[in-house]
């Protein structure tokens, strides 16, 4: 794949009219509140995956709808906290999978917590998968779940998929391993759209967060990704839109209520993103959107850096990225 996008000059620069909706503040006030009238009734039952190093822990909270939201939380051997914590956001089609899949947080020395992804997991198996049961799903959608509920907000998939992400924070917070003073968020992909999310809704639940670390983020400026790139998940959009000629306004509505732009612009928390300058699926103009609007409605602007990868497409930066991210986080928590 070759650089397709904008140079690297002009991404540093770019900053679109990307469509905010006047009550987007209320949708999203009104939504969290919402999902207050469910219990949220966090449960972190003990389980043996066979190794010294680890103490493991099947999370189960109530998400959005009341649907029991799975995950794992990894901690060192025999800590009794309160601990650093990262809470982690999978990528598109991924689901939380087996407690030791994901350990690399926890070799650090922190907590780390791993949400399942409502309604997807099927490129990664494993126990008690999240069902996305919610009647608010409805019918009428491309495969995937980009189209899922895209005729109104209220319905959207991404709505759900959001309130979770607070929810699973709140989750998190009630945990006396957990140190709510030092939580950062980190996902790829979607799990980095996730992150944005998280941080930008976090205000609205009155939540600090200590940072942010999306990679190679998606869900951001959905109407330029839509015109340079042919690639799924994007593409299912594309797709439901060729069948749904009469959509198109509609589709962009709703979408705009859950872009990674107008997040972001929320955010107060300390971000490190990363970009790769050949990604087609998550193409670097996109990233940069979210990236230079990031923080833009937080008061002070938090303080933000991005690592570029110019020779790679959305596997990013692999290893090096994850050896950044330990640093970073490192210093975060001091």
């Amino acid at each position: 794949m070759a650089m397709f996008d904008l140079d690297l000059d002009q991404l540093r620069q770019y900053r679109p009219t990307v469509a905010e909706p006047a009550d987007f503040d209320e949708f999203w006030s009104k939504t969290l509140a919402a999902a207050q009238d469910f219990d949220l009734d966090p449960t972190f039952e003990p389980v043996d995956v066979g190794t010294p190093i680890f103490d493991s822990y099947d999370l189960t909270f109530s998400g959005f709808g009341g649907t029991r939201v799975k995950g794992w939380v990894n901690v060192p051997a025999g800590a009794t906290g309160p601990l650093p914590t990262v809470v982690e956001f999978l990528g598109y089609s991924g689901g939380r999978g087996f407690p030791f899949s994901r350990t690399v947080f926890a070799s650090a020395g922190w907590a780390h917590l791993v949400m399942d992804t409502r309604g997807q997991g099927w490129n990664t198996g494993g126990p008690s998968a999240t069902p996305d049961d919610a009647p608010e799903a409805g019918f009428n959608h491309a495969s995937g779940f980009m189209t899922s509920g895209l005729d109104d907000p209220k319905n959207y998939y991404y709505r759900r998929l959001y309130t979770d992400t607070v929810r699973c924070l709140q989750a998190a917070i009630s945990n006396p391993l957990v140190d709510a003073s030092k939580i950062v968020v980190a996902g790829g992909s979607q799990g980095g759209g996730l992150s944005i999310a998280a941080a930008g809704l976090a205000s609205y639940a009155g939540i600090e967060l200590a940072g942010c670390a999306p990679d190679v983020p998606f869900l951001c400026h959905f109407q330029r990704a839509l015109k340079i790139t042919d690639n799924a998940p994007y593409s299912e959009i594309t797709s439901y839109l060729h069948g749904w000629r009469d959509r198109v306004e509609t589709a962009y509505q709703t979408l705009s209520y859950f872009d990674g732009v107008n997040l972001g612009r929320r955010a107060t928390a300390p971000t490190l993103f990363s970009v790769a300058l050949m990604d087609a699926t998550c193409p670097p103009s996109t990233v940069y959107a979210a990236y230079n609007f990031y923080g833009e409605r937080a008061g002070g602007q938090p303080e933000k850096s991005i690592n570029v990868y110019s020779h790679n497409g959305h596997e990013g930066g692999g290893d090096y990225q994850t050896q950044a991210k330990l640093e970073w986080i490192g210093r975060i928590f001091g």
